[in-house]
């Protein structure tokens, strides 16, 4: 598939017609989305759209799918949850209303694990969706049928979110550039309250340029979001355009406590290094503290107190999975939430060390090729018992730092799954993240390779 920027040009151009490129995507989720479960609601009034769509605009009546967290107007948004089944939001999310001036056609909504809780796209109402390059495995989560979506060239450009790797993890699955931008980046309102400081919006693209492109225009601050950044003045679009020279990059296989499937993590190194091209390459010991079970003991205090009185109508149709949080729950104090702030910093003090002296931190993006459909993650990782999150240790200690962070294919296992690279930069650094990775992807580009379904 063209990248978003190519169509965008060629709509601009009167080369395509909105309507046109539309139709090429609905006729592919036509064909593809029962085997795949990436779509779950589709705009019916995306083809009016297009053909009204204004081709002077930045985007041009660009198609566009949105992860289904994210708030649409008129259109069913349901948080996979069957507490939500039947929820049509009033207004749009500052996201979606951004697209929309910026001349996006909304496609549809896409599947999520239920509330974006795991990193496993499943859920009671739609089931799961499934990976375009093994039909028998997962795309990760939570941002999962986007990642779907855009691997299976239904859609160039989903919309994703991440409060702990939840779009990195599906970009990784799925072979594709997933970034999770700096904290407030891009404003996310409204919202549940749910990964509380941790959560960023964000998208999943092919193409490097295709993120810089969204970003440039769904980027700055909005007043319904306090947390959300004064917009950095900076074309990332344009800032790409520069080729990294110089650079100190810091490659942790591990970051001092996790076990990574060997096959990943020879890939990954080997990507690393490609990028002394550019630079400076040197790989490192990090003591940083594994913040997972403060990752578990947040998000599930917050959903639980989210859901209030609503829970025990929530027990009888949540996904099974879930049930077990809820009974953790119960042995969770307001002592242990607090005190993940103590931790945050501890986390913050071990990597501050790297990112003094180096602008760039590389790892995998996740320890595990893309697992087998039927558990939220695999049992044991290189021969050592793992526990239920134990197989994605790399994304979360960055949205608790709240560093830009991204997810880029490294390269392909023996039997053909992609394997993503993370890239974490320093805080408020989006554009050297991105410039940086569309530096690895003129070396090392991915996007011949298509999943053969």
């Amino acid at each position: 598939m063209e990248s978003a920027v190519e169509i965008v040009e060629k709509l601009r151009s009167g080369e395509l017609k909105p309507a046109e490129v539309l139709e090429e995507c609905l006729r592919k989720i036509e064909e593809l989305n029962p085997k795949i479960n990436a779509f779950i609601t589709m705009n019916e009034k995306a083809m009016e759209e297009a053909k009204a769509a204004d081709v002077n605009s930045p985007l041009a009546g660009l198609p566009v799918a949105i992860k289904d967290n994210v708030e649409t107007k008129g259109i069913r948004t349901t948080y996979c949850s069957k507490l939500y089944e039947n929820y049509v939001p009033e207004e749009d999310a500052v996201l979606v209303e951004r697209l929309k001036k910026a001349g996006a056609v909304i496609v549809g909504k896409t599947n999520m694990p239920e509330f974006g809780l795991i990193a496993y796209t499943d859920n009671p109402l739609f089931g799961p969706t499934r990976n375009p390059w093994d039909l028998s495995r997962t795309v990760g989560g939570s941002s999962g049928g986007s990642a779907a979506a855009v691997a299976a060239g239904m859609v160039p450009v989903a919309s994703g979110n991440d409060g702990g790797g939840s779009i990195r993890i599906p970009a990784s699955f799925c072979g594709l550039y997933g970034l999770k931008p700096s904290y407030g980046r891009v404003p996310c309102y409204p919202s549940l309250p749910m990964f509380v400081g941790l959560h960023s919006e964000g998208f999943l693209t092919r193409y490097v340029e295709d993120t810089a492109l969204m970003l440039d225009l769904v980027k700055g601050r909005d007043s319904r979001d306090m947390h959300s950044l004064p917009d950095d003045g900076v074309s990332y679009l344009e800032a790409i355009q520069d080729v990294p020279d110089g650079v100190k990059i810091a490659f942790s296989p591990d970051l001092g406590y996790a076990v990574v499937d060997p096959e990943v993590e020879e890939i990954v190194r080997e990507a690393a290094f490609k990028l002394e091209k550019f630079g400076e390459v040197e790989e490192v010991k990090i003591s940083a503290p594994s913040l997972e079970a403060d990752l578990v003991t947040k998000v599930v205090l917050e959903v639980v107190t989210f859901v209030g009185d609503r829970m025990e109508e929530w027990e009888k149709v949540a996904f099974p999975p879930y049930l077990g949080f809820m009974t953790l729950a119960q042995s969770l104090s307001f002592r242990e939430y607090i005190k993940i702030e103590e931790k945050k910093m501890e986390l913050w003090r071990s990597l501050r060390k790297v990112f003094d002296e180096y602008d760039f931190l590389v790892t995998p993006t996740v320890a595990v090729k893309p697992f087998e459909l039927g558990n939220i993650g695999p049992s044991e990782i290189a021969g050592k018992p793992a526990t239920p999150i134990g197989w994605m240790p790399f994304t979360y200690p960055f949205n608790f730092t709240g560093q830009p962070a991204a997810s880029i294919p490294a390269g392909f296992s023996k039997d053909g799954l992609p394997v993503g690279m993370q890239i974490v930069g320093r805080h408020y650094d989006d554009a050297g993240v991105l410039r940086i990775s569309k530096a690895f992807q003129d070396i090392s580009p991915w996007q011949d390779r298509a999943p053969g379904i």
